[in-house]
């Protein structure tokens, strides 16, 4: 099986390298336009030059079975529309594009084609917050924080808010009937938003501050008098009388801590058997951060 790295840098370095570089039946082949990096990556994984590529043509042209896109998201919809006009399975990073029109082309373009189309929102494998769905959830509370970065709202809500607002349309048990944002935009940049998301028993919380003194995530998970606490993906609480923590192993890769070997292998499992993945379910998360961003605008001072 032949499949494409398109982009190389930190993300494509420090998380899918380590497990696309490990797949015994893949040719893998990397694309990025700049070439000190692109040898400097091939070096590193010993990628063969043949299979080192400064352009899409090129890489195309080597008749590509799958393609994993970590080029940056303002041109997404560009090599996405190649990658899918010419038949190759896609999975791209989050988001698919910073315009929601431009999304639901992709999407269109994709269910037209019959070829599959995924989007990596990988805390949904993440192994603390998968094992969150056997938990009763009647109040979910998910916080990602940051330090001294305020930014643009579109970027700040399509990048980064965007895995909380899928995290959350993941866990919730039930229809979202209400939703609710609050932001504090000043001078076009974005500081603070909180996402509140209700439907028949439970509500729903995501937060992410911007100027909150620590890089931090942490989600929580209750219901029946019970609690499941998950900090920074790699501690899992559980409150009921006497709280008990589960640490992650010693030796589990952080590729699989973060739920990215498990979206890989799932992907190119079903590029193997011939499935075709949607992207519809993704789409929905770009919806609604479409609408976060509209209302965190006219909420700007």
């Amino acid at each position: 099986m032949k499949v494409g790295c398109i982009g190389l840098g930190d993300i494509a370095q420090k998380a899918y390298l380590p497990v696309l570089t490990t797949l015994a039946d893949a040719e893998l082949h990397l694309q990025t336009r700049t070439p000190a990096t692109l040898q400097q990556v091939g070096a590193t994984h010993h990628i063969p030059a043949e299979r080192l590529h400064t352009d899409l043509d090129s890489l195309l042209a080597v008749g590509l079975d799958a393609a994993f896109v970590h080029a940056p998201t303002g041109v997404h919809p560009e090599i996405v529309t190649r990658l899918l006009e010419a038949g190759v399975a896609t999975y791209v990073d989050k988001p698919l594009a910073y315009e929601l029109a431009d999304s639901e082309r992709l999407v269109e373009l994709a269910e037209e084609r019959g070829v599959s189309l995924a989007v990596g929102f990988n805390r949904r494998h993440a192994p603390g917050y998968a094992q969150c769905v056997e938990h009763p959830r009647e109040l979910i509370v998910l916080q990602k924080n940051r330090v001294g970065l305020p930014e643009d709202i579109r970027t700040m809500v399509l990048d980064d808010f965007i895995h909380v607002v899928d995290t959350l349309r993941f866990l919730v048990p039930g229809q979202i009937d209400d939703v609710t944002v609050r932001a504090r935009v000043i001078d076009g940049l974005m500081h603070h938003v909180v996402l509140q998301l209700a439907g028949d028993g439970f509500t729903a919380l995501g937060i992410m501050n911007r100027l909150s003194g620590s890089t931090e995530e942490i989600l929580e998970v209750s219901g029946q008098d019970t609690k499941r606490e998950v900090r920074n993906l790699a501690e899992v609480v559980d409150h009921k009388g006497q709280p008990t923590l589960r640490r992650r192993g010693d030796w589990v890769p952080v590729a699989r801590q973060r739920g990215i070997e498990q979206v890989v292998y799932g992907f190119l499992d079903a590029v193997r058997a011939g499935k075709v993945l949607s992207a519809r379910d993704a789409l929905a998360t770009h919806e609604l951060c479409e609408r976060i961003v509209e209302r965190a605008a006219q909420q700007a001072l």
